[in-house]
């Protein structure tokens, strides 16, 4: 039988979600806390299962250059399209057929 945990349910959410704001690594958040380090690894772990993980937000300048590099992909991959179409005749007319 497991015993029972030392921590309030209160200090537990406290302390993820301490971990998830902070820019500090888990185990400095865990020190100051005055707790194990693998103890709000796995509390961190289990609430990014149950509620999927929440990357900050990219910032405006990422925003638009990952928008560019989409942009740029659709027209690669059209071209690309493109030429995969041609490439039969093309032989063909290689060929003399």
């Amino acid at each position: 039988m497991a015993r029972p945990s030392p921590y309030s349910p209160e200090f537990r959410e406290e302390a993820v979600q301490l971990a998830l704001k902070s820019s500090k690594p888990i185990a400095h958040v865990a020190r100051e806390l005055d707790m194990n380090p693998e103890t709000l690894r796995t509390w961190v772990r289990q609430y990014e299962r149950e509620h999927g993980r929440q990357d900050a937000p990219l910032p405006v300048d990422e925003r638009a250059r990952l928008k560019e590099l989409e942009r740029r992909v659709r027209e690669l991959e059209m071209e690309n399209s493109f030429l995969k179409k041609g490439v039969p005749r093309t032989r063909e007319a290689a060929c003399g057929s």
